[in-house]
Formats: C-alpha cells, sequence, structure tokens
C-alpha cells in the first residue's frame, strides 16, 4: 500500500481564517445577521422561470454554444445605458462582463499590479477583496472612513510622502463609494472629486466597487468617481443586488486598453452565455425601476427596525450610521470590547453577526460588528438584536471590571 508523503500547497494561500459565523444556516434556530444576501422572497422567480424558457426556445442553440446568441451583446448594450445614470459613459469594447463583481476585482488586481505591488484599501474593507488582493500577492495599506466615506486628507498625506521618500505609490486604490460594506456609509461628493484629482495626479487607477448603488432607500444617486476620472477608474457593479446572487453576473467597465488585456486574463473566455440570455430575458419583462422600488422599501422597514431594536436594547453603548440604502450597519462598541469573543456565545443564543476584525488588516475594529438587515424579517430583525443584546449583558459581565466600565 502506498503511503502519502507530505505536499507543499501554494504559497498564494493568504494567512486569513475561514469566516464560518456567515454561513451558519444549518443552525436551524439562529437568526442569521451575518449573511450578506438579499431577501431571498424578492427573487424574480416567475420572471426567471418564463426568461429561461424563452432562452430555450427562441434562443436555445445560441445560448448553449461558447459564443452565445444575443444575450452577451444585448447585456452590454443594457449595462451600457443603465450605468448612464452613474455618469459612466463607455463604448461595447469597454465593457466586460464577469462571473459576478468579485471576479471583476480578481482579473483587475492580477490586470494591473504585479506582487509586491501596493494596493491601498479603506479600513474597514470588503473582507472579500482582501482576501483576493491578498491572493494577487500585492502589499496592501489601509485608511480609516468616517460617516463620509474614506478620509481622503490621509491618502493625500500618504501619496505626498511616498513621493517625497521615494517609496511606492499604489497601483490601485480599492473604494466602496456607495452604502459602503461593512460600513453603510457614502462617500461625499467632494470626496468623490478629490480622489479623481489624486488619481491624476498620482498616475494610480481606483477600483470603484458600486455593488449596491441601486439601492437607495430615498431614490437619490451620488454621481460615481468614475465620472469625474473616466480615464484612472474602472467602475464595477453587479446583478447579484437586484436579481439574485445565484446568477453570477457583474461588469467592470474602463479603458478598452485595459479590458482587453483583462479579456486575456479571462481564460474561461465568455461569462456563461446561456446566463445572460436568461439575465436579458428577465430585464426585459421586469419592470427594472418597480423591482428597485420594492427592494429599496423593503429593505428600509427592516433596516428601521434594525435601528429601533438596537436603540431599546442597546441605548448609548453602541454608536453607528444609519445607512441610506444598501445591506448593512456596522456598530461600534465602547473600547476593549471585543466582538469576536462572543460569536459562539450569540450562535448558541441564536443569533450570528459577523466581527469586525475580519474587516481590516492589522489588529484593529475589535470592537466593532457588522449586522445585515436584508435577509430577514423585520419580526426576525426584533428578535435577534434582543438575543444579541443578551448575550452582550453576559460577556460584558465575564469581563474585569476596569475592562466593562
Amino acid at each position: 500500500m502506498n503511503s502519502l508523503k507530505p505536499f507543499t500547497f501554494s504559497k498564494r494561500f493568504p494567512n486569513m481564517p475561514i469566516i464560518g459565523s456567515s454561513f451558519a444556516g444549518s443552525l436551524d434556530h439562529v437568526i442569521p445577521l451575518s449573511y450578506g444576501f438579499p431577501a431571498p422572497e424578492s427573487f424574480p422567480l416567475e420572471t426567471m422561470v418564463a426568461a429561461t424558457e424563452l432562452a430555450m426556445k427562441n434562443q436555445g442553440f445560441g445560448a448553449m454554444s461558447y459564443s452565445g446568441g444575443t444575450g452577451p451583446s444585448n447585456i452590454v448594450k443594457w449595462i451600457q445605458k443603465r450605468s448612464q445614470l452613474r455618469g459612466v459613459h463607455a463604448d461595447d469594447n469597454q465593457i466586460i462582463v464577469t462571473a459576478g463583481s468579485m471576479q471583476a476585482i480578481d482579473l483587475v488586481a492580477r490586470t494591473l499590479t504585479d506582487p509586491g505591488d501596493e494596493i491601498w484599501i479603506e479600513a474597514p474593507c470588503f473582507f472579500g477583496a482582501i482576501r483576493t488582493f491578498n491572493l494577487a500577492q500585492v502589499n496592501l495599506r489601509s485608511f480609516p472612513i468616517d460617516e463620509n466615506g474614506i478620509i481622503v486628507e490621509h491618502v493625500e498625506k500618504a501619496l505626498i510622502e511616498a513621493t517625497l521618500q521615494q517609496k511606492p505609490i499604489p497601483k490601485i486604490l480599492y473604494i466602496m463609494p456607495n452604502y459602503h460594506n461593512p460600513g453603510g456609509v457614502n462617500l461625499s461628493v467632494d470626496r468623490r472629486k478629490k480622489l479623481a484629482e489624486l488619481a491624476y495626479a498620482y498616475n494610480f487607477f481606483i477600483l470603484e466597487d458600486d455593488a449596491y448603488v441601486e439601492l437607495s432607500f430615498e431614490g437619490t444617486y451620488l454621481p460615481s468617481i468614475h465620472s469625474f476620472a473616466p480615464e484612472r477608474v474602472i467602475y464595477l457593479s453587479t446583478f447579484s443586488k437586484v436579481i439574485a446572487p445565484g446568477i453570477r453576473l457583474g461588469w467592470a467597465i474602463g479603458l478598452s486598453d485595459i479590458i482587453n488585456k483583462i479579456r486575456i486574463l479571462k481564460t474561461d473566455g465568455l461569462t456563461s452565455v446561456y446566463v445572460q440570455e436568461v439575465v436579458y430575458n428577465v430585464l426585459e419583462q421586469l419592470d427594472i425601476e418597480e423591482h428597485i422600488r420594492y427592494l429599496s422599501n423593503t429593505y428600509k422597514s427592516r433596516k428601521e427596525a434594525m435601528v429601533e431594536a438596537i436603540t431599546e436594547h442597546f441605548g448609548d453603548e453602541v454608536s453607528f450610521v444609519s445607512p441610506e440604502g444598501g445591506f448593512f450597519l456596522w456598530l461600534t462598541f465602547p473600547p476593549g470590547v471585543n466582538t469576536s469573543a462572543f460569536v459562539e456565545a450569540a450562535m448558541t443564543a441564536g443569533v450570528s453577526y459577523l466581527d469586525g476584525q475580519h474587516f481590516f488588516l492589522d489588529d484593529e475594529g475589535f470592537n466593532t460588528m457588522r449586522l445585515c438587515f436584508t435577509y430577514c424579517s423585520e419580526e426576525k430583525i426584533k428578535e435577534a438584536i434582543k438575543r444579541l443584546a443578551d448575550t452582550y449583558v453576559q460577556y460584558i459581565r465575564t469581563l474585569p471590571m476596569e475592562e466593562a466600565n
């Protein structure tokens, strides 16, 4: 019998833990505030069924082939027209459809950087982007956000210092400008303009991840960063938040030179042409504006239920910015609190959340947590916050007196 010898895996794997509590669905008693998921009941299932049948009947051979029928070109045209609402104007050759926006992040990182290059990010930052950049073997540096998004003055100061000291400046600055994941905040227009100026002045690219842009509770939209610096911004978005995440369809918009390079790296060829056919049929049959209003109204109601419950059960013990759209609410606890310390206790009590440390590069954010308000009903959200508050009280009682005060 052959004996197995030790095998060395790729050094690309980042030394980061698997975030298990966000996938607590196997525990029926747990109310998942950790999920970054849309409401399942919001998926347009009947429209999807009809769109799928249409794709098979009318575009079957094309939809099932490598090159696809009309779906891929039609999707690009739809993205092109929709993006204009955000001040993003692009030719067909400046748009690429990807397997979700996560694939776009990966492709952009590998297109614009080599191992050892610099990518600068926000703190906190979407943990999926952090993992992707780590796999690209780049050096990461983070800059704090406040209620108006990334603090641009810190970024400008770092750029000036790096230039004076002849140190590397970033190839990419990754920004989530609308309904930030996890912070829930919007980047102010003044800061968007300033970042655009810096990108031109210091010759780096801004990777603008606009996954949540459609989900404005008040129906108001700020201009994209891309609209201020089209030659130095790569704009990303996705169908995951407005149709369904399972279709895995997103896109990137940038200079044609960059998009052409991305096509070379995208070795899987065209992103599922069959899915593109189906999704285009959905977009043709669905009143997208009415659907987005339904999503925004639903999520606004759930956000308000969460804010009300937090105010009732936590009082002044926590601080947060009430988001104006998107999926997430970001809680900050007093210094000395470690939200990682009561994740398991909360699960036992029947509620899950994401502890804040996962959204930072360094040893920080331990007194923060991300809560998702889109997946669960108002009633479940209120019960989950009560359970979370009870868990927190029990945790506080275990702390030494000087830490609890």
